[in-house]
C-alpha cells in the first residue's frame, strides 16, 4: 500500500477512535443534532484524512439523499458519510458536507462516546435537523 501522508490538525480535535488519526476541528461543527444507528452523530463542514466509498443513493429521515461512506484513511475504519445531493430543496445546505458518527470518534477531550442502552442499534442510518 506505501505510505499514508495524514494532515494534522491543531486545535479541538476529533479523531479516529481506533487509530487516533485527525479528522475535524470542533470549529466545523455545522450541527450536532443528527443520528446513525449507533446513535449520536455531527455534521462537519470539513473532513480531513478520509477515504470516499461508493456513491449510492438512501432513504433518510429527512428524505432521499446521495452519499457515500468515509473511511479513516490510516485504518480503513468506517467513520461516516458524506452527502453528495439532497433531493429536497431545504436538505441542499447538506450537500458537501460530512457526517462522524459519534460512537467512531475520539471527542477533542479524548472521549469516547459509548451506546447508552436506550440508544437504538441496529438500525439504518438516519440524520435529523
Amino acid at each position: 500500500m506505501g505510505r499514508v501522508f495524514t494532515v494534522s490538525l491543531e486545535g479541538k480535535i476529533y479523531s479516529c477512535k481506533y487509530c487516533a488519526t485527525h479528522l475535524a476541528l470542533s470549529e466545523d461543527i455545522v450541527s450536532k443534532s443528527f443520528q446513525c444507528r449507533h446513535g449520536k452523530a455531527y455534521l462537519f463542514n470539513k473532513v480531513v484524512n478520509v477515504t470516499l466509498g461508493e456513491k449510492e443513493e438512501r432513504m433518510m429521515m429527512t428524505g432521499s439523499h446521495v452519499v457515500a461512506d468515509i473511511f479513516c484513511v490510516k485504518c480503513g475504519s468506517n467513520v461516516g458519510w458524506k452527502y453528495e445531493t439532497a433531493n429536497e430543496k431545504n436538505q441542499k445546505y447538506k450537500e458537501g458536507k460530512s457526517v462522524l458518527e459519534r460512537f467512531k470518534i475520539s471527542g477533542p477531550d479524548g472521549s469516547n462516546y459509548w451506546v447508552s442502552h436506550g440508544a437504538h442499534v441496529g438500525g439504518s442510518d438516519a440524520d435529523d435537523t
